[in-house]
């Protein structure tokens, strides 16, 4: 895959342009979006702003920024959702997102057990009536922005 097919890369090309759910924050280096396609409001990706395809990959600049985000983004949701914990999880093997990306996840304190752990997963592949809307992940990315700032 080449930055041109890249989803993510796209999207950064689009950057100033890009509604609040796909621009909750970002530096130099990252930039904080709200997934697609889940049925979890506040599950965020954390994207690197250049087309990076391992972790390996990441510049020592990239991988001290990487930790600040992740623990700040995790706050953020904790005191913006009441989410008992947050899991960062990074694949990025899907068809289209072999971009580098980090999920971070509110696990909400009644999430069944089914649903904890890797079983989160589960709710990205929920059917589309049960996805969070645009229109509430701009509102959850508003309100995490201003938790940001």
């Amino acid at each position: 895959m080449t930055a041109s097919d890249c989803y993510t890369c796209r999207k950064e090309e689009e950057s100033d342009d890009l509604p609040p759910r796909e621009r909750i924050a970002h530096d130099r280096h990252w930039r904080a979006a709200h997934a697609l396609g889940t049925a979890v409001p506040g599950w965020l990706v954390l994207l690197p702003r250049r087309h990076v395809a391992a972790v390996h990959d990441l510049t020592d600049a990239e991988a001290v920024a990487l930790g600040t985000w992740q623990v700040r983004l995790s706050r953020a949701l904790r005191e913006t959702t009441g989410c008992a914990k947050t899991y960062v999880v990074q694949f990025a093997e899907a068809e289209g997102f072999a971009h580098v990306h980090f999920h971070i996840v509110p696990r909400m304190a009644d999430l069944p057990p089914r649903h904890r752990g890797p079983g989160v997963f589960e709710l990205l592949r929920r059917p589309e009536a049960e996805w969070v809307t645009a229109a509430e992940a701009d509102r959850t990315a508003r309100l995490l922005r201003a938790r940001l700032l």
